[in-house]
């Protein structure tokens, strides 16, 4: 705490106003309340960090429960019954990750414009598109829209809709729906706007609409669009040398978020036992104020 304060010259420690708890199921933040020096903000509903940490887990590793059953088909009853097998299991699976990842976040016109810097382009604005899923937002994604907005006077970020998400990188992805996505993105501090359910391919429509000066892609992705057969998503900017690709300062990915979380499993469920209890008893007595 007095790192904080005093070599970082922080005044205040900010959080919402659901529970932020320690393993030992302690005030994360008593010290600085004890200080003085706390501040309590009004939390975005529906939106848990605890939910989205437990989505992820269950993704993977009932993935991982997948992928041992078709190595037990494949040891006792020959590789040609997988698609069989695969079919069932997955099935049954994904009704079981459907419930486990319904998200309490209600969206809202007020709520997404709150997250928004309000600010458009200016009339001779050199405007910067990048798109991508942007999944479990994370310090690599930070980075390359920062390096993105150097580039430029306005950042446009293309957000993939969920199905093109699963059919570029396959089940369990995404993790976070398009718009708990949407709302990541538009925190950041580099992003002026966000289109909400991005193509996959860039167009000559998109490019004229938007008035788009250039568009950038980072060389760390996820996404399956350099497979044989595959069309190329940036051809038309490529074709109209408006096309440049961005070294990614960072190797991180959603996938190595996930699986970190994954590799702790045990330890992460233990620590959030009890911030889901919290959590739970706030949403519980959330109180109804009638209008006047």
């Amino acid at each position: 705490m007095n790192s904080l304060f005093n070599e970082h010259k922080i005044d205040y420690i900010i959080h919402g106003d659901d529970p932020c708890l320690l393993p030992d199921g302690s005030d994360a933040y008593a010290l600085a309340k004890i200080a003085g020096r706390y501040k309590q903000i009004k939390r975005t509903e529906g939106v848990s960090s605890t939910d989205i940490g437990n989505s992820v887990s269950n993704y993977f590793t009932t993935y991982m429960h997948i992928g041992r059953i078709l190595s037990s088909v494949n040891d006792n009853k020959g590789v040609g019954d997988n698609n069989s097998t695969l079919s069932k299991v997955d099935s049954g699976k994904r009704r079981q990750l459907q419930r486990g990842q319904l998200s309490q976040f209600l969206p809202t016109s007020r709520r997404i414009v709150q997250f928004s810097n309000g600010k458009g382009p200016g009339p001779n604005a050199r405007i910067v598109y990048i798109d991508g899923a942007f999944d479990l937002f994370h310090a690599g994604h930070v980075e390359i829209l920062k390096k993105a907005r150097q580039l430029g006077d306005f950042l446009l970020v293309g957000i993939y809709p969920d199905y093109i998400v699963s059919e570029q990188r396959g089940m369990p992805y995404p993790v976070m729906h398009l718009l708990e996505r949407t709302l990541s993105v538009l925190a950041c501090r580099y992003v002026d706007e966000v289109i909400i359910g991005a193509p996959w391919e860039v167009t000559k429509d998109m490019i004229t609409t938007f008035n788009i000066s250039l568009v950038v892609h980072g060389t760390v992705a996820e996404s399956n669009s350099s497979l044989p057969g595959e069309t190329d998503p940036y051809a038309i900017p490529r074709s109209m040398g408006i096309f440049r690709l961005l070294e990614s300062p960072k190797s991180i990915t959603t996938s190595s978020v996930a699986q970190r979380i994954v590799t702790n499993h045990e330890v992460y469920m233990k620590r959030n036992a009890k911030k889901l209890q919290s959590e739970k008893k706030y949403y519980e007595e959330k109180a109804y104020v009638a209008g006047d």
